[in-house]
C-alpha cells in the first residue's frame, strides 16, 4: 500500500511536518508506508547513485516500484528494447532488495504490438517483477494476455473516477493496482464504495500469500495519503493483511462516503 511518488509540496503541513526539511521526506514517508511507486524515473532516469542512496535511506522492508523510462515506451515505442532495458536495469538494480515491480506504462496512442511487448518482457531477469499498463483498447486480446502470462508479467489494474479502465485479468502471481482519480469530494478523493469494491476484487483474484501492490496516484491536496489509509482500513476490516500505513486524524481515517 503506497502512493505514486512522495515529493509533493502541497503535502507539507499535512503529511509532512511544516519544519521537516525536504531532504528528509523520503525517510518520513518510508516510516509511514512500506512502498512507493517512483514516477519521476519515467521523465528522467536517475543515476545509479540515486537509486543506491534511496536504498541506504529506507528500511530493510521498504519496496520501491519504478516506472520505466519513457524513452522505451513513448519515444522508441517498444522498438529496439535491448539498450533501454539494459540501461534502466543497470541503474535501478542499485536498489538491491528494495527493488519492487518495474512499471511499463504504454502510451494511449500506441496500438497493440504483441511481438514488441514480448521482445521487451523477455529482457527482464526472472527475479524482476514487471507490470504492464497498456492504454489503447486494441491491447485487450487473448494474444496480449498470453504474452503476459508466458512472461509472468502483471496486467496493471487501473481506475479512474471509480471505474476500471482495463480488463481485470490475473496474468501472474502478483497484482498491481493504480488508482488515478476518484469522484468523491473533495476532488480527487475516492469514496468508500469505490475503495471497498477494489478490496473485494483484489481479494477474489489473489491469495493471502500473493502480493498485490496498490498505489494511489491522486496526489493533489494529499488525497493519495488519505485514500491509502482508508483503503488499508477497509482491507483490514475485511480480514486481509496490509502493509503499514501512517496514522490519520479521525476525520480522515475512513473513506469519503460518496463515489
Amino acid at each position: 500500500m503506497g502512493t505514486s511518488g512522495w515529493q509533493y509540496r502541497d503535502w507539507r503541513g499535512g503529511f509532512y511536518p511544516e519544519r521537516l526539511p525536504q531532504r528528509l521526506w523520503l525517510e518520513h514517508f518510508a516510516a509511514g508506508f512500506a512502498t512507493v511507486e517512483v514516477n519521476n524515473a519515467f521523465y528522467r532516469l536517475p543515476e545509479r547513485d540515486t537509486f543506491a542512496a534511496w536504498r541506504a535511506r529506507t528500511p530493510t522492508d521498504f519496496c520501491v516500484a519504478v516506472k520505466m523510462s519513457r524513452y522505451l515506451t513513448h519515444i522508441k515505442r517498444l522498438r529496439d528494447p535491448a539498450e533501454p532495458v539494459a540501461r534502466f536495469l543497470g541503474r535501478a538494480t542499485a536498489l538491491g532488495d528494495r527493488l519492487g515491480p518495474v512499471l511499463l506504462q504504454l502510451p494511449p496512442n500506441l496500438p497493440a504490438n504483441v511481438e514488441a511487448l514480448d521482445a521487451t518482457l523477455r529482457l527482464f531477469p526472472a527475479d524482476v517483477r514487471v507490470a504492464v499498463e497498456p492504454r489503447h483498447p486494441s491491447w485487450w486480446t487473448d494474444a496480449t494476455r498470453g504474452v503476459l502470462e508466458r512472461r509472468r508479467a502483471a496486467l496493471v489494474w487501473a481506475d479512474r473516477l471509480g471505474r476500471p479502465v482495463a480488463p481485470r485479468w490475473r496474468t501472474t502471481d502478483f497484482g498491481y493496482l493504480r488508482l488515478h482519480e476518484g469522484r468523491a469530494r473533495p476532488w480527487p478523493r475516492y469514496g468508500r464504495t469505490a475503495l471497498a469494491s477494489w478490496v473485494r476484487r483484489l481479494a477474489d483474484a489473489f491469495g493471502a500469500d500473493e502480493p498485490a501492490y496498490v498505489y494511489f496516484n491522486n496526489d493533489p491536496g494529499g488525497a493519495a495519503i488519505v485514500d491509502a489509509v482508508a483503503f488499508a482500513a477497509l482491507a483490514r476490516r475485511a480480514g486481509h493483511p496490509v502493509s503499514r500505513v501512517p496514522p490519520a486524524p479521525p476525520r480522515d481515517a475512513v473513506a469519503a462516503t460518496d463515489g
